[in-house]
């Protein structure tokens, strides 16, 4: 029996502990991405993060801004509800690759000194739900109920 794409990007684990991960951390990647998208909780918007990325060497700033906020932002809302969780992660745990070795990485692990350890953090939470999925409670568990005909 094939699967269908829609049940294979949505397939996931019976648990709920994929929602102790999703939840906090798709608000913190929403929260990062309205910094860099919308200038929200002191962010600096598109413009702002545009400079700072092209001071960096990530050319052309604005595209990458763009990029790097809709991936936090809209990857962060997908966690957060449960829907397209796979893909999500992956984007933002290569959104977080870019970040441990392009900003972090020079600074070492530890936090205090601007290093990659909270990058990191996300980074095994993202390839974590990668690997099993959004869990019991979210809407791709429906969904690939419903693409197989099952009731949830």
């Amino acid at each position: 029996m094939s699967q269908t794409l829609i049940q294979k990007i949505t397939s996931t684990n019976a648990s709920l502990s994929a929602l102790a991960l999703r939840i906090p951390v798709g608000i913190i990647f929403m929260a990062h991405g309205g910094q860099k998208l919308f200038g929200w909780f002191g962010g600096y918007g598109l413009a702002g993060t545009a400079g700072w990325l092209e001071s960096i060497g990530l050319a052309p700033g604005y595209l990458m801004a763009l990029l790097a906020g809709g991936a936090e932002f809209f990857g962060g809302l997908a966690l957060l509800i449960g829907l397209l969780v796979r893909p999500a992660s992956a984007v933002l745990a290569f959104t977080m690759l870019v970040a441990i070795f392009s900003v972090h990485f020079a600074n070492g692990l530890f936090i205090a000194n601007k290093g990659y350890e909270f990058g990191l953090a996300l980074l095994a939470v993202t390839v974590s739900l990668l690997v099993s999925g959004a869990g019991r409670l979210s809407i791709d568990r429906a969904l690939a109920g419903n693409a197989a005909g099952e009731r949830n």
